[in-house]
Formats: C-alpha cells, sequence, structure tokens
C-alpha cells in the first residue's frame, strides 16, 4: 500500500502574519478557510512540493513555534538561500556537519560553508518562521538508491 505525506501542521499565534510571511516566500495558497471564529485551516505548497503545510486556529494544540527540522529539498543551497534573502527571510549561512551528511541538533557540529566535496545531502542552510517553527534547506542532487 502507497501512503504519502501530504501535509505537515505548522502552529502559529497569529495566522495572517504566517499566512503573509508564507506568501512571501513564493509558496502558493491552496486554500483559507474558516467556519467561524475558532476555526480556521490555511494551506500552503512550496514551489514544485507534493506536500503542504497548514496552521490556523483551532487545527492543534501544540505551542506555536514548537516544530523544528522541517525540511525543504533543493538542488541548489546556494541559489536557494539567496532567493529566501532577496524575499526578506533571515537564514543562516550555508553549513556543513563535522561529522559527515546529516547534520546534529542545533548549531552543535555545523562548519561554515558547503561539503567540501559537494556531495549529495551533505550542505544545509536554516531558518525560522515569525513564530519559530525551524526549516532546514538541504541540498541533494543526486538521490539515494530507492528513492
Amino acid at each position: 500500500m502507497e501512503m504519502r505525506l501530504e501535509i505537515a501542521l505548522v502552529p502559529v499565534t497569529d495566522v495572517d502574519r504566517a499566512k503573509d510571511f508564507y506568501s512571501e516566500l513564493g509558496w502558493r495558497l491552496d486554500a483559507d478557510f474558516a467556519t467561524g471564529e475558532d476555526f480556521r485551516v490555511v494551506q500552503f505548497t512550496p514551489p514544485g512540493s507534493p506536500a503542504s503545510i497548514i496552521f490556523g486556529t483551532g487545527v492543534t494544540s501544540a505551542a506555536p513555534g514548537s516544530v523544528e527540522g522541517l525540511y525543504l529539498i533543493v538542488s541548489d543551497i546556494e541559489a536557494a538561500r539567496a532567493e529566501l534573502v532577496d524575499r526578506g527571510v533571515e537564514v543562516s549561512e550555508v553549513f556543513h556537519d563535522a561529522g559527515g551528511v546529516f547534520h546534529r541538533a542545533g548549531t552543535q557540529g555545523r562548519v561554515p560553508g558547503p561539503d567540501p566535496e559537494r556531495r549529495s545531502y551533505a550542505s544545509f542552510a536554516s531558518f525560522s518562521d515569525p513564530d519559530g517553527n525551524g526549516w532546514v534547506l538541504q541540498e541533494i542532487t543526486t538521490r539515494l538508491p530507492g528513492r
């Protein structure tokens, strides 16, 4: 049976502020539905992504800003970072991990610059939305077998 990740829930404080932020990223607004003061759901999809995010009022009990490690896969980490910066987003410098391909939580083990060998899966940059939900850009140019 196929199972596809369709939606990630992003808890936010101010729905309209979050809507403005994700719109400024150039993401497609798929839905903005409200059934009253206590329920509203907004859905955005990043360019080229089959999965979307939702946020809103009454859609989660998670604390705003509590989500970490939402990954956006890009083919050119430096170009993706530059585009986000041009859109007004505060993005970390490109980094790689001192110990290998995947980076650790927080900033421990971060080495400035892209992976020296420019290996796929090994270069990153990060940013947060206005509530502090954490996003990671990861450069993938060649997929692992089976992907």
